[in-house]
């Protein structure tokens, strides 16, 4: 029996600094691993998350060179949780000004959940600067992914979460959730957007694991985590992510030829399988692995092997 696949030795980064991207934003970025390995970036997930030292210990420290950052407003990234100048195809440029401060032609682009939206719209715009492909969570920012978890689906699921999540909304408001949250969450009165934004960011901290982990509530309820988290997500989600729906799946066939690995929860809430079943079919190329057993958390063992196994098997290619 295969023994699963756990998280390579923690690390420290041999280079780290703020890159001025413009717009008045500056972005924390690292590089982890060994200088002039195979090259590759992180992508986190929200939109509005950040990197954390368990995502450089997803590679292997002696063969890859990993940049890892964190997006427009999140993290040490600067202004916190700010809204302007803050799109996917801001943060589209950002990849690829990263990529040429780097110095490499191709690399390995890995994101979960947001971050595999992300991963999509930056390959589908620049596919020659693309060596493989690691998705986890696929989510393509349909109206159909947003309703089923921000309207009705996986509220469901969890009736007693989704209690807690509409809370600090008044009835006459939920026929539009998202709506809703974008007027507190963009309220000046700081007490207004906190309690937004904690009902926000709880309700998705407490549903992307099949079973609960206490330690996922506390993060996703710290104060200045939640603040930029459900900011940016409701300000990504109001807007569709600035993509027009079902462009990412309508572009598959701009992956064609690019080697990659889809990994996806059987019972991941917050993205459903379907859609990463139509982008497998989409993108023959890819391997899909689909873990039974897990929700959505990359955390989950099963999904924690998959992707470790997925940046071994291309790590000398």
């Amino acid at each position: 029996m295969n023994r699963l696949r756990t998280l390579y030795p923690e690390i420290e980064p041999f280079d780290s600094g703020r890159l001025d991207v413009g717009d008045g934003h500056r972005i924390y970025w690292e590089r982890a691993g060994t200088r002039g390995g195979k090259p590759a970036v992180f992508l986190h997930g929200g939109p509005g998350g950040g990197i954390s030292p368990k995502h450089r210990r997803l590679f292997d420290p002696q063969k890859y060179d990993v940049m890892l950052f964190d997006q427009r407003g999140c993290g040490k990234s600067t202004p916190h949780a700010g809204l302007e100048a803050n799109t996917t195809w801001h943060l589209v440029a950002d990849i690829e000004r990263l990529r040429e401060m780097m110095g490499v032609d191709k690399w390995q682009v890995f994101g979960g959940s947001w971050g595999s939206t992300l991963a999509l719209a930056y390959a589908q715009t620049h596919p020659a600067c693309v060596s493989e492909l690691i998705l986890r969570g696929v989510y393509t920012l349909t109206r159909a992914e947003l309703d089923w978890y921000y309207q009705f689906g996986v509220s469901e699921m969890f009736p007693d979460k989704w209690e807690r999540f509409v809370a600090p909304i008044p009835e006459a408001e939920r026929g539009d959730l998202l709506g809703a949250y974008r007027r507190r969450l963009t309220s000046g009165d700081r007490a207004v957007q906190l309690e937004a934004a904690k009902a926000w960011s709880l309700w998705e901290g407490e549903t992307i694991t099949l079973l609960p982990d206490a330690s996922l509530s506390e993060a996703f309820g710290e104060d200045d985590f939640a603040i930029a988290f459900a900011r940016i997500e409701n300000h990504y989600f109001v807007h569709g992510a600035w993509l027009e729906e079902g462009q990412l799946l309508r572009d598959a066939v701009k992956l064609r030829g690019i080697p990659g690995v889809i990994i996806h929860g059987r019972y991941d809430m917050p993205c459903p399988l379907r859609v990463a079943w139509e982008l497998h079919k989409a993108w023959p190329e890819a391997e899909f692995h689909l873990i039974e057993g897990a929700g959505h958390a990359f955390s989950e063992p099963g999904i924690l092997d998959r992707l470790i196994r997925a940046t071994d098997q291309f790590v000398d290619r």
